[in-house]
């Protein structure tokens, strides 16, 4: 997927005065790209609407303008966009009873060997970011990727069905995606075309 660059960056003040619209548009851009996986993990399918909307975002809060700043950010958020050869998501741990949350978030150790998806019959491994869980704990917020081969993609230009599978040994759940949600996630990845019509809709309304 092609990495967002200064071209796509709006000015601070346009920006500040298109900004209620753009988080109008993205909320609705995100929501089939959310599959919950039971009820205590969430994904969000990132493009390059997402990870440029971060980046405008991060951007405004922080009062950045100088453009060799600018190009630090990208090139940080560009990384969360998927590859030729995969698809990525940000994974959410939510957890509601904040008094056991300690104790919840020490059962899901090792949630990185247990989380896939499923592509017809393919089941593909999720590669999380290293750095964000140890044996001792895990972050709220994780980075995954599922690598897409040759087969696999395949299969999803066929239409093959799609599923969130969550096998820990504490955390068990199967989320399996409906067709909006599966030609979201599915559509900017085999169409480099869509993904740039998804962010100049988010970005321009158009």
């Amino acid at each position: 997927m092609r990495p967002i660059g200064l071209d796509d960056i709006l000015g601070r003040e346009r920006y500040g005065q298109a900004r209620e619209a753009i988080r109008g548009r993205i909320i609705a851009h995100k929501r089939p790209r959310r599959v919950a996986v039971g009820d205590r993990l969430s994904l969000v399918f990132e493009d390059r609407a997402t990870v440029w909307y971060q980046t405008q975002e991060m951007l405004w809060v922080e009062h950045i303008t100088d453009l060799d700043a600018i190009r630090e950010e990208l090139e940080v958020y560009n990384q969360l966009l998927p590859g030729d050869g995969d698809l990525a998501a940000t994974l959410l741990i939510e957890l509601r009873e904040q008094e056991r949350m300690r104790e919840e978030f020490q059962r899901l150790l090792g949630l990185d060997r247990h989380l896939g998806l499923r592509v017809g019959e393919l089941r593909i491994s999720a590669v999380f970011e290293e750095g964000r869980q140890t044996d001792e704990k895990i972050s709220a917020v994780q980075y995954v990727r599922f690598p897409i081969d040759a087969s696999a993609r395949q299969a999803l230009a066929a239409g093959a069905g799609l599923a969130v599978v969550a096998d820990h040994p504490n955390y068990a759940a199967t989320a399996r995606l409906d067709e909006v949600t599966r030609a979201a996630i599915t559509g900017s990845f085999l169409d480099a075309g869509v993904a740039d019509a998804e962010l100049h809709r988010v970005r321009d309304g158009i």
